[in-house]
């Protein structure tokens, strides 16, 4: 079992991970790393707006909310906190579809806000354009 883990910037994630590395993509808002239980299985963690609260301070990081890894055979479930894992108690099969509920509940609610964001941009781009083209139409 790992206790914490070790930070290494990345691009993009490596194929094979190492056991005890966290690697960290912020261009492609993505975290992974070898589950710390020991079984081996990769879990990788998509971070910002649509995913975990990532942030790091002087080289260590945090990552909010637990990570439930109830898919994988070990069920394992934890919080890490400036790189050390604290391991979380496990959740009933009712806590763990109410936690994927509201992770969907989550997303839905971000992209749902992203579109319409979006379409004041277009909104805002057409009205624009229509001037631009009306001035060039009617210069002096």
């Amino acid at each position: 079992m790992i206790k914490e883990f070790v930070v290494e910037k990345v691009i993009s994630m490596p194929l094979t991970l190492q056991e005890g590395i966290l690697y960290v993509s912020l261009e492609n808002e993505v975290v992974g790393h070898l589950c710390p239980c020991g079984c081996g299985n990769k879990v990788l963690i998509r971070i910002g707006k649509a995913g975990w609260n990532y942030t790091e301070d002087k080289g260590k990081v945090t990552l909010y909310q637990s990570l439930g890894n109830w898919e994988l055979p070990c069920h394992s479930h934890y919080w890490i906190r400036k790189n050390k894992i604290k391991w979380a108690s496990n959740w009933t099969d009712e806590e763990i579809e109410e936690g994927r509920q509201s992770d969907i509940e989550k997303k839905r609610q971000y992209f749902e806000d992203l579109n319409r964001h979006r379409k004041k941009i277009d909104i805002l781009t057409s009205y624009t354009i229509k001037i631009k083209n009306f001035y060039r139409r009617n210069r002096y």
